[in-house]
């Protein structure tokens, strides 16, 4: 067959997958999401390598709205390079460096309403389990996606002997096998074609509706980055502008 159809029927029925068993999950990390935000906090997101792209996925988007907030650590992210300055060596060795996560933590200033997402398809390098260790340590609620397949399968790298899997309070699955690839090749001696960044993006957008669904339940409308490519749409302009001081307000507590 095709190895681009492979791909797509094998990436399909992970998102199918979703559907099935991973819903009770997502609304209750939905309605902790939305509890945080209609209370006035905030519900970061992390995520090292990667994982990055999730948190950029719920914002800024298009379609994203007030009380998320992307944690991006650009020193763990930042390897588009590969090699040379901001190359992959330095994030792949800094990611497990202990105690480099509670440093990152230290630079905000957390609320009693704020929530914590952090995303990593193996959910076991040290500076993913700190996060979500420490975030648990302030009091946040905690909400990990990864593959569960990959985590349990895996040897914890955290000298604590914990994964995300073990410090989180909810768990939604991601669906990727280990290694995330799913497409093997004659010739070829590791698999490609990953999936995680379809179906985190998946998870992600679910997750956003969702809560967006359930502020508007609440009485609260969310504060929307609308789509800004449209040349000469004022109200568009207007609705950014507000967008931006709506997100400026929501971010008053962290420097209090």
């Amino acid at each position: 067959m095709n190895a681009s159809i492979t791909y797509f029927d094998k990436t399909i029925s992970m998102l199918n997958r979703i559907r099935e068993t991973q819903m009770p999950n997502i609304e209750k990390a939905a309605e902790i999401c939305t509890g945080s935000i209609a209370n006035g906090g905030l519900a970061f997101l992390f995520g090292n390598g990667h994982s990055r792209m999730m948190c950029e996925e719920m914002t800024p988007r298009q379609g994203c709205f007030v009380g998320f907030v992307a944690m991006v650590e650009l020193a763990l992210s930042n390897h588009a390079n590969i090699v040379g300055t901001n190359g992959l060596r330095a994030p792949l060795h800094l990611e497990k460096y202990e105690g480099y996560a509670e440093e990152i933590l230290k630079g905000f200033r957390f609320g009693p309403h704020d929530a914590f997402i952090v995303i990593s398809t193996s959910g076991i390098r040290p500076v993913i389990v700190e996060m979500a260790m420490g975030a648990k340590n302030r009091g946040l609620p905690v909400i990990g996606i990864c593959s569960r397949e990959h985590c349990e399968m895996s040897v914890p790298a955290h000298s604590s002997g914990n994964k995300l899997i073990d410090v989180v309070d909810i768990i939604i699955d991601n669906g990727c096998p280990p290694g995330d690839c799913v497409v093997e090749l004659d010739g070829l001696d590791w698999r490609t074609g990953p999936t995680s960044t379809v179906t985190g993006g998946m998870i992600i957008n679910m997750l956003r509706c969702r809560v967006a669904e359930l502020l508007l339940e609440r009485g609260i409308k969310p504060v929307l980055l609308p789509s800004h490519q449209m040349v000469g749409n004022v109200s568009a302009q207007e609705q950014l502008e507000r967008f931006y001081e709506s997100y400026r307000l929501s971010l008053a507590h962290l420097y209090q």
